[in-house]
């Protein structure tokens, strides 16, 4: 007596067996659309069961702020005696804004687009003049 059994194949790579004729598996419409389409409709319970996250908002989106060059009191004071100066022109150096960091001996006239508070009264307060330049 002779065994005979069929091959034993897990995979069906090669093989036309998955709808019967092969003409019956052709194009995008024997899955249901190509790709993400129908994820709205017919493919509803696929979204909800592998992709929950994908549709809809998360987070927020950061307004976009210009940021504005700084610098500070001690640095314009380091460049006064430098280069000698009494009067600073700050958009020169490439800056916009002028904070308070820092101590001022001498009297400076410095001008600039932006002063903080605490610059403009610490330039006051050692006999200088802010100037506001557009």
């Amino acid at each position: 007596m002779v065994v005979r059994r069929e091959k034993k194949h897990r995979k069906f790579r090669g093989r036309r067996t998955y709808h019967g004729s092969h003409k019956k598996a052709r194009g995008g419409g024997s899955r249901g659309g190509r790709g993400k389409a129908g994820l709205h409709k017919h493919k509803w319970s696929y979204v909800v069961k592998y992709e929950p996250d994908h549709f809809g908002k998360r987070g927020f989106t950061p307004i976009k702020r210009r940021e504005v060059k700084c610098i500070n009191l001690k640095e314009l004071e380091k460049i006064a005696r430098e280069k000698n100066l009494n009067e600073i022109d700050v958009s020169q150096l490439g800056y916009e804004k002028v904070l308070g960091a820092g101590k001022i001996s001498s009297p400076l006239t410095i001008k600039a687009k932006f002063f903080s508070e605490k610059a403009r009264k610490k330039i006051e307060e050692a006999g200088g003049k802010a100037i506001k330049v557009d």
